[in-house]
């Protein structure tokens, strides 16, 4: 399978923007100082006449001027992302809003969509293939890079690379919706809805740092686990399996908090975990409306704390499926405004330490981490040629991770992506189907 690459280029917003340095929150210095790696997968329109979709795409399609233009003028508002990661007083990573733009390719595939999408797996090469490549996160880093891949079906791939410092999936989703909107004609203003709110001062820790609560989930002691070889893997939750799931847990448990008490549950399982061995789960939350006051909704940073659930393997084990989840969600509400402000005043004091906090996703095998793009616009990414098939990440990176998805069709249920060492895999799908 072989991509060629191309056109590459700088595409810069089309008006003048702020120049600034932009001050970065302790929780955007708290994600991995990495690009995040998604792909959208758009199949060929099907060709008049009822002919196959063999002979190209229709004039137009996906054509790379009209998206680099709609791109220049996404960049207005989401100026952050034509800039580069800077270093600010105290060595303290800082975005540097230049206007020096954002990465744009162009790419030609010598394979089908279906030959990546039928079955498909998140991985190292499908990131190669449809993101562009960054050599390292590290300053003078280029904030954004996008890569469109034309298939020889037809089809079309969005490979997406942004910098998880500048924002979490929400701000990313945000920006997709408002570049694809404005792709398809609509007024920037109409596109964008909310314009994107920049001020991350709103996430300072106070002076002097109090934190009230200890938030091991930060803690690198926590994430002590050796580098495993692992594969990715896609697992449809039919609605047929998810009101299953759901029928074991009270009622009004939310879709996340079931299905991830599920996913725990049939980890352990796999894995063989001792009964009496501590298991741990990582939960993040967003903020945005747990603050007070709260955060504007369109609030563009990482606006995402982590919560932790730790508990004996047996209890995951033995008692009901309705107990894990009601504990997974116990977590959750425990994020408040008190809790979220303790979190910013723990990472400053860490870091008044010179201990960093933990960024990498090196997980001990007890471990999980499940996110949730449950209720994300992910879909909402139409450029004028309907919307994409497929969105997931690319890559990802630890064994132990999840995201739980929606799916293109809301009648098809979820989606279930999980990282897990090959030798287990077997024995996961059986627990994880009730087989």
């Amino acid at each position: 399978m072989k991509v060629d690459v191309v056109e590459t280029t700088l595409v810069a917003p089309s008006e003048d923007t702020p120049r600034r340095e932009l001050w970065l929150s302790n929780l955007d210095l708290a994600v991995p100082k990495t690009h995040t790696p998604l792909v959208y997968y758009y199949p060929a329109p099907a060709a008049a006449g009822g002919g196959g979709a063999t002979d190209g795409p229709p004039e137009g399609f996906f054509a790379p001027a009209r998206l680099k233009a709609a791109l220049a003028r996404a960049l207005v508002p989401f100026y952050p992302l034509a800039g580069r990661l800077g270093v600010g007083e105290g060595g303290r990573l800082q975005i540097d809003c230049n206007a020096e733009g954002a990465l744009f390719a162009v790419a030609r595939a010598d394979f089908a969509g279906d030959d990546v999408f039928q079955d498909y797996e998140p991985s190292p090469e499908v990131r190669r293939m449809f993101v562009p490549f960054a050599p390292s996160g590290d300053p003078p880093c280029v904030m954004a890079m996008f890569q469109v891949t034309f298939l020889k079906c037809g089809g079309v791939v969005l490979g997406t690379g942004i910098h998880h410092v500048t924002m979490d999936g929400m701000g990313a989703f945000h920006f997709i919706q408002t570049w694809t909107g404005v792709a398809r004609g609509l007024e920037l203003a109409d596109a964008c809805g909310p314009p994107p709110f920049h001020d991350r001062t709103l996430l300072r820790a106070r002076s002097p740092p109090c934190p009230a609560f200890d938030h091991p989930v930060y803690s690198p002691a926590l994430l002590n686990g050796r580098p495993r070889p692992f594969v990715t893997r896609v697992y449809s939750v039919s609605p047929k399996l998810l009101a299953d799931i759901k029928s074991r847990c009270a009622p009004g448990v939310s879709t996340y908090c079931a299905v991830t008490a599920h996913l725990w549950r049939a980890m352990c399982v796999a894995r063989g975990l001792a009964a009496g061995a501590e298991t741990r789960l990582r939960v993040p939350a967003n903020v945005r409306h747990r603050l007070r006051p709260p955060l504007p909704r369109s609030y563009f940073g990482n606006a995402i704390v982590r919560d932790l659930v730790t508990t004996r393997v047996e209890d995951v084990l033995a008692r009901p499926l309705g107990f894990v989840a009601q504990a997974i969600k116990d977590a959750v509400d425990r994020v408040d405004d008190a809790y979220v402000r303790s979190v910013v005043d723990y990472l400053e004091v860490e870091s008044e330490k010179g201990s960093q906090a933990a960024r990498g996703q090196l997980m001990p095998e007890t471990d999980l981490w499940v996110v949730s793009w449950l209720g994300m616009p992910m879909y909402d990414a139409d450029f004028g040629w309907g919307a994409p098939r497929f969105v997931a990440p690319a890559q990802m990176f630890g064994s132990g991770t999840a995201y739980v998805t929606q799916r293109a069709n809301k009648d098809d249920g979820i989606a279930v992506l999980f990282g897990l060492e090959p030798e287990y895999l077997q024995c996961f799908e059986k627990v994880f189907y009730g087989e």
